[in-house]
């Protein structure tokens, strides 16, 4: 037990399994209690670790630089696949303010702006998506493994996009309005302002 996350294992498996109070179990181990109750704030980069491992499986002789390259080219395969976004709007977490993000930002011409911090009611679009994701999907969902989290989130971004009725939509589905508007008809029910068409093309993806 070398490292803190080690030691903050031992000490609640110690108090667990010998029903002993935090003071005493960090005593036993010889961490201090402030250690122990150390909770990190870094970005969760477990989706992002799992696809490298997965690629490293698939590809047991490339290195990491040409492992990131597989990676960036997937980032890269969804501007290809939806079209290039006119603008990205994001919080200010590390996992957005990277070098890597920021490169690719402006390798692809694609503006990035930042909402103030604590403040997300300047990216309600977004914060209103995740609250339906989080309702209808997450919450209601236990998941069992990877490929089933991808599965059902596969399942329900489809339900979202073809049969969910959206009230901003008249009650119609993104797909519906976005054919809709491919054929040169403009949605006559459509009751969001016209900067939503933009945001709308970002429900698709």
């Amino acid at each position: 037990m070398v490292t803190p996350v080690a030691k903050r294992q031992a000490v609640r498996h110690i108090q667990e399994a010998l029903a002993l109070s935090e003071r005493r179990a960090c005593a036993l181990v010889g961490v201090a209690r402030r250690v122990a109750r150390y909770v990190s704030a870094g970005a969760d980069d477990a989706a992002l670790r799992q696809r490298l491992r997965d690629l490293a499986d698939q590809r047991r002789r490339f290195g990491y630089r040409r492992l990131g390259y597989l990676l960036a080219r997937e980032l890269t395969a969804l501007v290809e696949r939806y079209g290039k976004p006119l603008m990205i709007v994001s919080d200010n977490g590390t996992e957005f303010t990277s070098h890597a993000i920021l490169k690719w930002a402006d390798g692809m011409k694609v503006e990035w702006h930042y909402i103030a911090p604590g403040k997300p009611q300047q990216n309600g679009f977004v914060e209103s998506f995740n609250g339906r994701l989080r309702d209808e999907c997450l919450n209601e969902t236990l998941f069992t493994s990877l490929s089933h989290a991808r599965q059902v989130l596969a399942d329900w971004r489809e339900d979202y996009n073809t049969v969910r009725p959206h009230s901003q939509l008249g009650g119609r589905t993104p797909d519906q309005v976005a054919r809709q508007v491919s054929r040169g008809h403009a949605p006559e029910t459509l009751v969001i302002p016209s900067t939503q068409s933009h945001k709308k093309r970002e429900l698709s993806f």
